[in-house]
């Protein structure tokens, strides 16, 4: 048996040693987040016993994690995004599942074109339609008065007596923070180009079966799209958990307020709590990394399955 060529042996250290170093560059700012959380406020300015005893804590300060709540209303803020970005996941799914179903198989006057032209907004940078979002978000209650004047549109509203849980529409409203980001020309393109690949044959067959379209979307076209939509789903749900700008831009009240958002209160005028910042950081990154563990394999399969031909 010849032995491997010492070019090739090279080759493969050096692909090792680059991806060890890619993979330190991004683990290394983790782990000093991780121990910045377990130290007190003192120790994170106190870099007098080298790099060693700056990056590691001389006590596990564990009670970190439970005093941000003291800080601020944190959960509440977990709560928000929770609810905020499994809304946007699931309605970002299925209006883009329709909506790229539609242009994938159905026969209508100017469907091209109005596919390209919705292609054509992923051309505008969220920045351009941010004020024009904002101006009629702010609007919306005073025009929906004038429809429904018995409504009060503008009101903030509560759960029991201890709850708020903001307007019905407009700023300060889980509407203006889901409403927005429930389509995506993206995503219509991704699952309009995967529905294209699937066959025909199928669709035919349970059409000579009696299945009417709705019913041949549902129980034929979406489970032969899993992998397809749970990747669509968490880029979906990374991006709405992630997000700062717009739910910075539309809330006011503290209560409506998102993770990403909500922590800038650890950050004073004069003076920033790094520990209790970095365990919120801490707390905040564990869902992401529970939803890429659960849906990977998922990636992984729609991945593979674009890679097949026939």
């Amino acid at each position: 048996m010849s032995s491997p060529r010492p070019a090739l042996t090279l080759s493969r250290a050096l692909s090792y040693a680059a991806l060890v170093g890619v993979g330190a560059s991004m683990l290394l700012p983790l782990a000093f987040m991780i121990a910045t959380s377990l130290k007190d406020t003192q120790e994170v300015y106190d870099n007098s016993g080298g790099l060693f005893r700056a990056f590691l804590p001389q006590k596990l300060l564990w009670g970190n994690y439970a005093h941000v709540a003291d800080v601020v209303p944190y959960w509440r803020f977990y709560a928000n995004s929770v609810f905020v970005a499994a809304l946007v996941t699931t309605g970002q799914v299925a209006t883009c599942a329709m909506a790229a179903y539609a242009f994938a198989r159905l026969q209508f006057p100017g469907r091209d074109f109005l596919f390209f032209g919705y292609l054509a907004t992923m051309m505008i940078p969220g920045a351009v339609t941010m004020v024009p979002n904002f101006i009629l978000l702010a609007a919306l209650p005073d025009w929906l008065a004038k429809i429904a004047p018995s409504i009060p549109w503008a009101a903030y509203w509560t759960i029991g007596d201890t709850i708020p849980v903001g307007r019905l529409v407009g700023l300060d409203s889980y509407f203006a923070l889901i409403g927005p980001s429930l389509f995506s020309a993206y995503g219509t393109f991704m699952l309009r180009q995967f529905f294209i690949t699937l066959p025909r044959e199928l669709e035919e067959a349970a059409e000579l079966d009696g299945c009417g379209l709705w019913r041949i979307f549902r129980h034929v076209t979406l489970p032969l799209s899993l992998p397809a939509l749970a990747t669509l789903g968490i880029f979906t749900f990374l991006g709405a958990w992630g997000s700062f700008m717009w739910p910075l831009v539309v809330t006011n009240k503290e209560f409506m307020r998102t993770l990403p958002v909500g922590l800038q209160a650890f950050q004073g005028q004069n003076a920033t709590n790094w520990p209790l910042l970095m365990a919120a950081s801490v707390l905040m990154l564990l869902p992401s990394v529970a939803i890429f563990l659960f849906g990977q394999r998922f990636i992984v399969s729609g991945l593979q399955v674009g890679a097949v031909k026939g």
